[in-house]
Formats: C-alpha cells, structure tokens, sequence
C-alpha cells in the first residue's frame, strides 16, 4: 500500500512538471512551422530520436491533429518523448521504493505514464473545442457585418483578428490567415481548420463559405443563419448539461454528503445506546 501512495505522489510529482514545461508551449497563435518559427519551449523531440518509431507505426499523424486541437506548439516527437520519460521517472521510483523491480508495480508505473498525459491532452482539447463552439456565434456576426460592409471574407477576417479581443475562434481564424498568406489555398486552410477542431459548428461555418464561393450567393445572408443556428445549438448544449447536473450531483451526494448526515442524526444515538442500552432511549 506505501508503494502505490508513493507510485501516485511521483505521478502526481511528474504531472506537475510536466503541465510546468507544457505551459512554456503554449502559444496565442499557432503558425505553421516551415516558417522558421522556433518555440521558446524546451525542445522534447530532440532527447530521444522516437520520430522514425511514430511515423512507422503511423501516429504521427494522429498526435499532430491532437496537438493542433488543443494548440499546442509540440511535435509528437516531442509529446511521445514526455510520456516515455515520465514513464521512466515513475517506474525507476517504483523500484526504489520497492528495493526490487516487481512487474505489478512497474505495471502500474508504465500505465499511469502513458495514460495520464493522454488524458491531459484529450482534456485540452475538449476545453478548448467548447470554447471555440461558445465563441463561434459573436465572430460569426462580426464577420457578416464586415462584409456586408464591402470587405471580403479574408480583409473581414484580418478586420476580426485586429479589433477583437483574442478568443479561441478568433485564434483559429489567425491560423487560417497565416496559412492562406503563406500560400495555401483558402479552402483547403478552412478544411484544415476543420479537421483539426471536428466540431459540428465548425463543419457547418466552412462549409457555409464553401458553398458561398461556388454557388454565388450572398454569403452574408448564409452567416446570418449559421449565427442562429449556432446560438441554438449553443442553447441545447447548454439544456443538456443542466439536464446532467442532477446525475452528477448523485456522486458527492451519496459518498459525501449522506454519510455526514448519517453521523450527525445517528451518532449521539448510537453513543447513547452504547453507553446505557436500550433503557438509555427512553
């Protein structure tokens, strides 16, 4: 029992670094990085040569989009190296802490290294798609009054980028707009974006100006619309969790709150029993 208390303190330990360092990789805008643009990060892909093992194995391409999810200036070299090396913290404290390298304990070790930063990253990505989602209606309106305005959907987006406080969504048009200056297509950088963050708002916003660029309609009158319907979706999401919290509250109420209520109604009658018996009640 002492091991696994001190397996979870180096977890614990390793997590608090590791956010530490993750936070110095953080940026406000993600460029693309064939653009000569170094992180002031510590570089993690360059401790262990794990980019030729990743693309073999082909998860490289994965760790990317969930990296650019959740805009993160890593490479997945870089991520896949933090998780072997928080690997080796926590099973090199297991050994100790055991005086002899037991599988079960390395088990354990192994496992919370690996998982955990996954489970921080998915969390990271999750935070920041709703934010991009709650965000997505006020940009949207934003846009379509600069073009209505005469601007195009490039000059409106830049007006955004500008004059708007920096939100998620307003990021994520700044990545666009850095991918189209640098030579990429406009529809395939609006394509990426949506890859990248695979919210159905989102899906719905690129293909609104898609469809916009081929057919020759308005799209001013298509943003209003995805604004609405944005709103709404952002109205249910918002039904939905309060629908949730009943649910949710079951846990702190059973394991927390009626066992306190038990002691305070119950205690002084069972110390009373204990001390004088049945004839103690009347």
């Amino acid at each position: 029992m002492e091991i696994l208390i001190l397996l979870f303190i180096a977890g614990a330990i390793g997590l608090i670094v590791w956010s530490i360092l993750i936070s110095k990789q953080i940026t406000l805008l993600h460029l693309p990085k064939d653009k000569n643009i170094k992180s002031s990060g510590f570089d993690f892909s360059k401790i262990l040569p794990t980019g030729g093992l990743l693309n073999s194995l082909k998860m490289s391409a994965r760790l990317k989009i969930n990296l650019d999810a959740a805009h993160l200036h890593m490479s997945p070299a870089g991520f896949f190296n933090i998780k072997i090396l928080l690997v080796i913290l926590l099973v090199t404290i297991s050994i100790f802490a055991a005086n002899k390298a037991d599988p079960l304990f390395i088990i354990i070790a192994v496992s919370i290294g690996y998982i955990i930063p996954e489970i921080i990253l998915k969390r990271a990505i999750a935070k920041r798609r709703y934010l991009v989602a709650r965000t997505l209606p006020e940009t949207v309106d934003l846009l379509g009054l600069c073009i209505e305005a005469g601007l195009d959907f490039v000059s409106s987006a830049r007006w955004v980028i500008d004059k708007t406080p920096k939100t998620p969504m307003v990021e994520e048009l700044s990545f666009v707009i850095e991918e189209v200056k640098w030579g990429k297509p406009r529809v395939q950088a609006l394509k990426d974006m949506s890859r990248r963050l695979n919210i159905p708002e989102i899906s719905s916003f690129v293909q609104t100006i898609i469809q916009a660029d081929r057919m020759g309609t308005p799209i001013a009158e298509a943003f209003s619309i995805l604004s609405e319907d944005s709103r709404a979706q952002r109205f249910h999401r918002g039904e939905r969790t309060a629908l949730q919290a009943p649910i949710k509250i079951l846990i702190p109420l059973i394991f927390f709150i009626m066992p306190v209520i038990g002691i305070v109604i119950g205690g002084p009658i069972l110390l009373q029993f204990m001390q004088g018996g049945l004839a103690g009640l009347k």
